[in-house]
């Protein structure tokens, strides 16, 4: 059985490639998606995942938060495949991303749990 090497630099580019991918992939979602981090309905957790701000949540928040959740756990299990990393490394990078790329007056959640507005 023949087993495939990569280097290091290799891994990191995959990973780094697949968290963009993550990035636009959320882009699917951005109207209500965006909507709803506008109106400080939800905001990124800090597990990498959405989470609402305001409970408690309407029917509507919730579904949004479960549709966009499950839609991120797949691409954090494809991406912890390919990268041989931990399912927690990707959450976090990813985690990590999302603040970066939060909106003025969007809310994410601080390291300790507490919302934050932007």
């Amino acid at each position: 059985m023949k087993t495939a090497m990569y280097s290091k630099s290799s891994v990191l580019a995959r990973f780094v490639a697949l968290i963009a991918i993550l990035t636009f992939t959320q882009a699917a979602w951005a109207i209500d998606l965006d909507s709803a981090k506008a109106q400080g309905l939800v905001g990124e957790a800090n597990s990498g995942y959405l989470a609402a701000v305001q409970t408690p949540a309407s029917s509507d928040v919730k579904k949004l938060i479960r549709t966009v959740n499950d839609k991120r756990r797949e691409k954090f299990v494809a991406t912890a495949r390919k990268t041989d990393a931990t399912l927690a490394q990707v959450q976090l990078r990813f985690y990590q991303l999302a603040v970066k790329n939060t909106k003025p007056g969007n809310y994410y959640q601080d390291a300790n749990g507490s919302w934050k507005k932007k």
